[in-house]
């Protein structure tokens, strides 16, 4: 069996470790960590790293990685899983996306070890996490008051990652193009296969995007021979191209359709009108599609995304 070895400390077969590895001090010189939590099964398998809270005030992905955990869903027959729940605690504490001076640790991979608090973080993954896994789950939501519908990212061209999308079985599967310096494309220099999936969004919990998380991981790993379960069949859609339907005016924002829903073309999806009620504008659809995405900010200005369309 392969050796498995975090941050100096070795994890054997049937082994549940937890590990906590030192990051930096907040001002008040309180020591802030990165909790880390190996589950190893006896048989040797394949090693999954289930992340969340990559993007701090993204809190679905830490409630679902936190519930995995907690309550002892996976037992893993075979392989490893791997659980952070928490991977910008910077973020996490101040509600915020990024790191204190602004950095997105999404976009700062490889890292430095000797660089900014996101450098680091993203260096203590590529060095410690990256080498040892051969797949991956990291779970995000949308923007302030933007939320997704449960769907999977993922480049269309991976094919061991468009098997891995469809196993995980979530409503909508969307063409993601790696992007650079991100989790997702440092780990497939390796050769590894990370899964972004997105539901809900920041900032505000979303049972359903939680639930489906927490499915679409045990069908993963299921497929994976992680796992064994006798799990229903899924339907999912493949989502080949997808646009966002813009705000022609400003106004308060009404919408009469909701994530998931399936439109058609010259359908109207909203109405923008003034706080004066003298003016009453349509959305309408540019496409027969799906809204993966939509914007739930009540007034909104010209330009403004709104409905994220996606097309099968």
């Amino acid at each position: 069996m392969k050796e498995m070895v975090i941050n100096g400390i070795r994890i054997r077969p049937g082994q549940s470790v937890n590990i906590e590895i030192a990051i930096a001090r907040l001002p008040t010189h309180t020591l802030i960590d990165l909790p880390i939590f190996i589950h190893r099964a006896k048989e040797d398998g394949p090693v999954v790293l289930i992340s969340g809270g990559v993007h701090g005030d993204e809190i679905n992905g830490v409630v679902a990685v936190k519930r995995m955990l907690e309550e002892e869903i996976f037992q893993p027959k075979r392989g490893t899983l791997i659980y952070i729940p928490l991977v910008n605690v910077y973020g996490f504490l101040s509600n915020s996306r990024t790191f204190p001076d602004g950095r997105d640790l999404n976009r700062s991979f490889p890292g430095n070890n000797k660089g900014s608090l996101a450098s680091q973080i993203a260096y203590i993954l590529t060095t410690q996490i990256i080498p040892i896994i051969d797949y991956g789950i990291d779970i995000h939501t949308g923007g302030r008051m933007l939320s997704n519908y449960p769907q999977i990212r993922v480049d269309f061209k991976d094919k061991i990652g468009m098997e891995m999308a469809k196993a995980f079985g979530t409503r909508f599967i969307i063409n993601s193009s790696h992007i650079d310096k991100s989790f997702r494309k440092e780990a497939f220099k390796f050769k590894k296969h990370i899964l972004v999936y997105e539901g809900g969004e920041s900032m505000r919990l979303d049972e359903f995007s939680v639930e489906e998380a927490i499915l679409g991981t045990k069908r993963l790993l299921n497929h994976l021979g992680i796992i064994e379960e006798t799990l229903p069949d899924s339907e999912t859609l493949v989502i080949k191209e997808s646009s966002w339907t813009r705000a022609k005016i400003s106004g308060i924002f009404t919408p009469v359709v909701k994530p998931g829903d399936e439109i058609k073309k010259r359908q109207v999806l909203a109405r923008i009108s003034d706080p004066y009620g003298q003016v009453k504008v349509p959305v309408k659809s540019n496409a027969n599609g799906y809204i993966v995405g939509m914007n739930y900010s009540p007034v909104v200005n010209a330009g403004d995304a709104l409905f994220h369309i996606g097309k099968v």
